[in-house]
């Protein structure tokens, strides 16, 4: 059965949005013999300008098409596509003619406006994560995942998370096999769970003050200690309550929540990196009870440290 995979291009979307997604689904294709067809689709169809100058010949978008798989894409166009109402009907119209949904980087704001992503836990580009909220309260954003599936809906980050989210609906469809073989191919990782970070911690939440980025520094290098907001505030000469306002607001999250991202990253390089038992790395990495490690694991990363340390060896096992 051949699946026809729709993307929907729209004026100065980004290039690579497409060609990772496309690639993934052409080379399956080859792998497995007639199982995709990709069309590239946009409202009016004819050449569309991408953001780097070079365009690509479209399809009209029709809402009597049929597509196994429908998928718009980011750009920075999506500022001006997301305020044209004949778009957002097309992109309606196809949602209901369709078996899945998707969207990579800022095409997430597309589906939203739409109305296609109340209640449901999506992903974006992280430097458009907060916007996204802000635009759509109703829609469930989790800034950091790097691909995200709810019901019929997928959603992923920025630019190369695309080609994750593709290789996890090939894996879907045609099983791990096919999609490991189609990531070989492309000479990328098979499989990079879906709610792994985006980016490091430490980089994320440096925030605009040299003294909290110092202190953030600090706090990796000492996880094993009580780092109490008393504790934090003390190393740079503040009040806890004074310290914790001027850190929220600087990092973006509590003090607490930055502790735990600092203590889950150096818990997943060990946990995916090294045969050591779980216990034994909570210890090291401060949350002492493996539990209580298991639950952030769960909340961060959708899965418990077992799971993850398993998919990191097929992911290693694939490149040998």
């Amino acid at each position: 059965m051949i699946r026809q995979v729709g993307i929907l291009l729209y004026p100065d979307f980004q290039l690579l949005d497409v060609a990772g997604v496309t690639a993934a689904f052409e080379i399956a294709d080859t792998l497995k013999g007639g199982a995709y067809h990709v069309t590239p689709l946009s409202l009016h169809g004819g050449l569309v300008r991408s953001s780097s100058g070079m365009a690509l010949d479209t399809v009209a978008c029709s809402s009597n098409d049929f597509f196994d798989t429908f998928i718009v894409v980011g750009g920075e166009g999506h500022k001006r596509a997301m305020k044209s109402p004949e778009l957002l009907d097309c992109i309606l119209k196809q949602s209901r003619n369709t078996r899945r949904i998707c969207s990579v980087c800022s095409g997430a704001f597309l589906l939203a406006a739409a109305g296609l992503l109340d209640g449901c836990r999506v992903t974006t580009h992280w430097q458009q994560a907060e916007f996204l909220k802000l635009l759509f309260p109703k829609v469930k954003v989790e800034a950091d995942a790097i691909y995200v599936h709810d019901g019929v809906v997928w959603t992923s980050a920025g630019i190369s998370a695309g080609i994750d989210m593709s290789l996890a609906l090939i894996t879907q469809d045609l099983g791990e096999q096919t999609a490991r073989r189609t990531a070989q191919q492309m000479v990328v990782f098979y499989h990079r769970p879906g709610g792994q970070s985006q980016f490091s911690a430490l980089l994320e939440m440096g925030g605009g003050e040299e003294r909290f980025g110092t202190l953030l520094g600090w706090v990796r290098s000492h996880l094993t200690q009580r780092l109490s907001v008393e504790t934090l505030a003390a190393r740079v000469g503040m009040s806890p309550r004074n310290f914790s306002r001027a850190f929220r607001s600087s990092v973006g999250v509590s003090p607490a929540k930055a502790v735990e991202r600092l203590r889950l990253e150096a818990a997943r390089e060990r946990v995916e990196q090294s045969s050591l038992p779980i216990e034994a790395i909570a210890a090291m990495t401060g949350f002492h009870d493996p539990e209580r490690m298991r639950r952030a694991f769960l909340r961060a990363f959708g899965q418990p440290p077992q799971a993850v340390r398993r998919n990191a060896n097929i992911r290693t096992s694939c490149w040998r």
